[in-house]
């Protein structure tokens, strides 16, 4: 089993289980991994998932031994990697929480995450440029994206790694916490916004992850019409009825009432 399943409450917590291999993604983590979650993606009770490791390694990097004796037209053929990017096209919100080392497709996977937490051991690179490649799983694209083209240049030809603190200040991390404390507070997290409706976070994420594809011009008029879209849920009536009657919502997610 690579994947440990738990649930508390509507929060899915999916740990990656390869220790001796310090969590190595292989292409048989990849589909365990993005099987659960698509099925899971479709239901209403789930709110957000947590994304983790161990204290040694969230996941040091894509397994090697899988894929060094490949040849371009085999690499090719298979289109390798390419299966990943289901992971990222996940709905529901999730957390990725990280210790230890998140280096090659580790780091990767935890930017296809919507929240990087890492606790205060936490080292974060792309050294593939050591291996005589670079990047496979979206690594140069999304780094950048986060924290901007000199910092990923530095990073990605040089094979630095980062700690968490320099992480939070690139902006790719949002929140530190200790080596003990760091899963059960992305759990309080993931807990709060499972706790909303899940139509609504659905769209939130999609809103700000379509801004770096959008100016701002026709970012803001998308946001507008996702905003005005969410009038015709019940969970729209029944948060707003809920405030102004100073009561706590209960949302009903995908069995909305569409009007």
């Amino acid at each position: 089993m690579n994947i440990i399943k738990k649930y508390y409450g509507g929060v899915v917590v999916l740990q990656l289980n390869r220790p001796k291999a310090l969590n190595a993604l292989n292409t048989e983590v990849m589909h365990e991994l993005v099987d659960i979650m698509q099925e899971l993606d479709k239901d209403s009770k789930v709110g957000c998932f947590v994304i983790t490791g161990n204290k040694k390694a969230f996941a040091a990097g894509a397994d090697i031994k899988e894929m060094s004796d490949k040849s371009y037209l085999q690499m090719l053929g298979e289109d390798f990697f390419a299966g990943w990017e289901a992971f990222a096209k996940i709905r529901t919100p999730k957390i990725a929480a990280v210790s230890g080392y998140a280096l090659g497709g580790g780091c990767e996977l935890a930017m296809m995450c919507d929240m990087i937490f890492a606790s205060e051991n936490a080292k974060f690179g792309q050294p593939e440029i050591k291996l005589g490649v670079i990047p496979g799983i979206g690594g140069s694209q999304r780094l950048t994206k986060i924290v901007g083209r000199i910092k990923a240049m530095d990073m990605i030809l040089t094979g630095k790694f980062i700690n968490a603190n320099e992480a939070m200040q690139s902006g790719l991390v949002s929140r530190i916490f200790t080596t003990e404390e760091l899963l059960e507070k992305a759990i309080e997290v993931a807990t709060t916004i499972s706790s909303y409706s899940k139509v609504s976070t659905m769209i939130a994420k999609e809103v700000v992850n379509r801004s770096e594809e959008l100016g701002l011009q026709e970012g803001v008029l998308f946001e507008r019409r996702m905003f005005h879209s969410l009038f015709a849920t019940s969970d729209q009536k029944e948060g707003m009825q809920a405030f102004t009657q100073k009561r706590t919502p209960n949302f009903g997610g995908f069995n909305n009432k569409i009007n």
